[in-house]
């Protein structure tokens, strides 16, 4: 008979502290995914309040920001442990 498989033994990997060591760089690329995404706000910000503004410019921060924003929500997913149902 095989043994039964309880949740506390499932998600064991994730309450490791040694797994939540390697999840160390992941979180401080996060973190530093977002301080460049808050940056862009703020430089985009700026450049829309004067004028004349280089639309060039603009749009290629504003893509930067969008591939930030892109690259975050991946590495957030990834900090997520899969559920098993």
């Amino acid at each position: 008979m095989a043994k039964p498989l309880y949740l506390p033994t499932l998600l064991a990997p994730y309450w490791h502290p040694a797994a939540m060591d390697d999840l160390e760089p992941t979180r401080e690329k996060l973190a530093q995914l977002k301080q460049e995404h808050r940056d862009l706000d703020s430089v985009i910000a700026r450049i829309e309040d004067h004028y004349p503004r280089d639309e060039l410019q603009l749009r290629r921060l504003k893509k930067r920001k969008l591939q930030l924003k892109d690259e975050i929500v991946k590495l957030e997913g990834s900090l997520i442990p899969d559920i098993i149902a």
